[in-house]
């Protein structure tokens, strides 16, 4: 069973949009010092939409190379072509991946029934040897594999045996595990939901594939460990601590536009990677069509980030020490530093 905190790593980019492959190995290596179980190389938080597959293979076999033997490395490989996502699998495995994460097919929308007869079961097929774990998120995809449909291709396919459950609906992990059995590993998807999944009875979540712990790994994994230890009074402590962090995965503000106020979402990984850059690690800027944060979001994520080092500094203190940063002064963000990272007006 897969268990405990693995980081959704977000694949760093210099300002001209080309990879940062020095900064990518900085990451690693951070991640790793603070005991993650695994990394996750180029999901949706490491900008697979956006990477050509050439740098998406790079990132993956630098990021298998640098964490074998040392953490679990997963590979995300799927995409909304099954072709692709075989080409992409094969790579991994070459490479040295323990793991590939499948997201659902977006946009061409195929049924539950045909993600798991046309994607998911032909991959777990092909390559036997590797851990298969589909990533349910249709608030992404406009599709859906089933717990249904997940559960048949569990027992068909032996190495399909974990889920990252991001559909925000409870009901629908309980409804997983009724299925697929107590040796299934269902990982939250929602940084903000993992507490809520490890602790209920009915769904018994092992861990987390996490956004935040781009910044706070160590607090994260210690938040799963607690948790996957029954330490619940400490473990509902500390996710309190975390919880402004754990809640700026994405970031809704209403903006003044010159013909009335707009809605403005900026999502994943647009929040963490700006709060990077302002803390000095190596994330750079998103790959287009992601762009800036508005004033008001950047502020958010500030106040969020100053509210889990006020409440305990050791969280963050683990940045300083690694990138020999001074994260209070960096929290202090000037004005120029903001307007770096943020639109000029709507």
């Amino acid at each position: 069973m897969l268990t405990g905190c693995f980081t959704a790593l977000v694949t760093p980019l210099r300002e001209d949009g080309t990879v940062d492959y020095t900064g990518l190995e900085q990451l690693v290596e951070f991640q790793i010092s603070q005991g993650v179980q695994g990394i996750l190389a180029v999901g949706t938080t490491g900008e697979s939409p956006t990477l050509l597959w050439e740098e998406h293979n790079d990132v993956i076999e630098r990021t298998c190379r640098l964490a074998a033997g040392r953490c679990l490395a997963i590979a995300g490989t799927g995409s909304n072509s099954t072709r692709e996502t075989l080409d992409a699998t094969e790579h991994a495995a070459h490479v040295g991946a323990d793991a590939v994460l499948l997201v659902d097919p977006y946009y061409n929308g195929p049924s539950s029934l045909e993600i798991r007869r046309e994607y998911l079961e032909p991959v777990a097929r092909e390559f036997p040897g590797l851990q298969i774990i589909p990533y349910i998120i249709p608030g992404r995809t406009g599709t859906m594999l089933r717990p249904e449909d997940l559960a048949l291709a569990a027992a068909a396919c032996p190495n399909v045996a974990a889920v990252k459950e991001a559909t925000g609906d409870l009901e629908n992990a309980a409804r997983i595990r009724d299925l697929c059995g107590p040796a299934f590993s269902i990982l939250s998807g929602d940084d903000d939901k993992t507490v809520a999944l490890m602790t209920s009875d009915r769904i018994r979540a092992s861990g987390v594939i996490s956004v935040m712990s781009n910044v706070i790994p160590a607090a994260i994994q210690r938040l799963t460990a607690l948790l996957v230890a029954g330490s619940t009074t400490e473990a509902q402590a500390l996710a309190t601590t975390l919880q402004p962090l754990l809640g700026i995965v994405g970031v809704t503000t209403t903006e003044a536009s010159p013909v009335g106020p707009v809605q403005c979402k900026a999502r994943n990984p647009l929040p963490v990677k700006t709060l990077m850059r302002v803390l000095g690690m190596p994330a750079g800027p998103c790959r287009r069509p992601l762009g800036k944060m508005t004033r008001a979001g950047v502020e958010v994520v500030l106040a969020a980030a100053r509210a889990v080092h006020a409440a305990d500094p050791q969280i963050l203190a683990p940045i300083g020490a690694f990138f020999g940063v001074d994260v209070d002064d960096r929290l202090r963000a000037p004005a120029a530093v903001i307007d770096r990272l943020t639109y000029a007006g709507y």
